[in-house]
């Protein structure tokens, strides 16, 4: 049975659902574990698409009711938390905050102020030479966030292809810094197929990627990045004939921000 860590919930305000609906759903779809990990909020207001810190109690206790109404699915708590440099002290402050099951760290904003994965900002992609540049920037901040140690796994590695825009040719030379720097701190990275529901139609990370990472050792995790209730689980029967068809076996659980693998089942039912 497959687990589903990456759930997010009305508080980070742009979601729908309360986890009893996530959990329900999960039950539904036959999953052994959901997890949420809403946006981590910051000692300040910093975007309006992030949990407020005065809601982070409110967070708590939704989880709690999704727990209590469903006692027999176990139900992690997570956070997304940003990477940004300089912000790195707070992480761990925020780490202190909650018996968390995992931490998982994640790249949006490759300057002050620009968060890449946002549609506002779509005109910057088009100014020449800029494709190539914010990957270079993208990739540089994942490969370091990597290497602070600071996470239980990563979210949807080649983030910057959301929109369907790439640099031309070879993309491995992005992500060798980043498959290196998982190697070298023992981490882990999400397999999800939140892409398949944006413009470039595929699995955070590419086939290249996994492949590389297979190669390299690399654990995974499989999730979904939902936003609501219907999207827990969706298209996980194509995420896991991928990994299966590179040579994945395993993916990793976690409680109390310990992780122990487990075994990848051979199919999964078709949910769209």
């Amino acid at each position: 049975m497959l687990s589903d860590y990456h759930l997010h919930t009305p508080l980070c305000l742009h979601a729908e659902g309360h986890p009893r609906e996530y959990a329900a759903k999960a039950v539904e779809r036959g999953l052994a574990e959901v997890g949420f990990s809403d946006h981590s909020p910051m000692a300040e207001y910093f975007d309006d698409w992030r949990m407020l810190m005065g809601d982070f109690p409110r967070y708590l206790e939704m989880v709690e009711e999704a727990r209590a109404e469903f006692p027999s699915l176990p139900v992690r708590l997570g956070l997304e938390c940003d990477f940004i440099e300089g912000r790195e002290s707070w992480t761990d402050e925020l780490a202190k905050k909650a018996s968390f099951d995992y931490l998982i760290g994640s790249v949006h904003y490759i300057a002050p102020g620009w968060d890449v994965d946002n549609p506002r900002h779509l005109s910057r992609w088009r100014e020449s030479g800029m494709v190539d540049e914010i990957w270079d920037c993208y990739w540089r901040l994942y490969a370091k966030m990597i290497r602070g140690r600071q996470f239980d796994f990563y979210a949807h590695p080649d983030l910057p292809k959301k929109f369907g825009l790439r640099p031309q040719g070879d993309l491995r030379h992005f992500y060798e810094p980043t498959i290196q720097a998982l190697v070298d701190t023992k981490g882990v990275f999400e397999v999800s197929t939140a892409g398949l529901r944006k413009d470039c139609r595929e699995i955070y990370p590419s086939r290249e990627f996994l492949e590389m990472a297979f190669e390299a050792g690399v654990p995974i995790v499989i999730s979904s990045d939902s936003h609501a209730p219907g999207e827990v689980g969706v298209h996980f029967d194509q995420a896991l004939a991928l990994v299966r068809d590179i040579g994945y076996r395993t993916s990793v659980r976690f409680r109390q921000r310990e992780r122990y693998e487990v075994a990848l089942p051979e199919v999964w039912p078709s949910i769209t």
